[in-house]
């Protein structure tokens, strides 16, 4: 299946982007009456018959739709720290797209040692690893917030937090995760939550969780996490 990403595809003729044009008629070598397969990053996948293959202006013709391709029985959002060294961080958004996830959200802590984050890199990552594992739903990255005000936001379903400390009960993730599949689990920074962030969190109503014996990287318990809500 080659798959494109087409956000504003609407009606029954379409124009790819130019920068999808140039990849189908250029790279791929398609021309006029090959068929190929688009999505609008929110659950539809549309098959199309090219009807122009002019080079910067690839036109399209809609010939089947279909809604909620693929989708899973389980919500995840993972809200991680920043890693010090990024192409780490961007590891982890490739995977865990390729593996199945609903948003992302990096979170800023007290041992943060990255704050800032390259948002427009980052969108082209999550839209590649979505093509290429033929995701239909572009996973929502979220704007850094500030860890204090992220644990008090709403949501509706278990909320998990990554936790290091010996001294606080913890349960292993994938026996915990709760049958409303709606899953938050939160992950530090390299140096782990503060005792005070963990106290609020919570507080706030998160379970302290662990994923097994070893300590892991920042990007390894998120990629874990992934595996464990797609097995569960």
């Amino acid at each position: 299946m080659l798959l494109f990403y087409t956000p504003d595809i609407s009606g029954e003729r379409y124009v790819l982007p130019e920068e999808e044009s140039k990849h189908c008629l250029r790279v791929l070598r398609l021309s006029v009456g090959d068929t190929l397969h688009l999505t609008d990053g929110k659950g539809a996948l549309y098959t199309a018959q090219i009807t122009d293959d002019r080079m910067k202006h690839c036109e399209i013709k809609i010939t089947g739709k279909q809604e909620n391709y693929g989708v899973r029985n389980y919500y995840l959002h993972l809200a991680v720290a920043p890693t010090k060294n990024n192409d780490r961080y961007e590891q982890l958004l490739d995977t865990a797209t390729e593996i199945g996830i609903d948003e992302i959200t990096p979170v800023i802590c007290d041992r943060s040692e990255r704050r800032t984050v390259n948002a427009g890199r980052w969108e082209k990552i999550l839209v590649a690893a979505m093509k290429q594992s033929l995701k239909m739903r572009l996973p929502q990255l979220n704007a850094p917030a500030a860890f204090g005000d992220f644990i008090r936001q709403p949501f509706d379903g278990g909320k998990y937090i990554g936790c290091c400390h010996p001294d606080v009960p913890r349960e292993l993730f994938w026996k915990v995760l709760p049958p409303s599949r709606r899953i938050l689990t939160l992950i530090g920074p390299e140096g782990d939550f503060s005792e005070r962030e963990m106290k609020a969190a919570l507080q706030a109503g998160f379970k302290a969780i662990t994923f097994g014996e070893s300590r892991f990287r920042v990007e390894t318990a998120g990629m874990i996490a992934c595996m464990a809500a797609y097995m569960n």
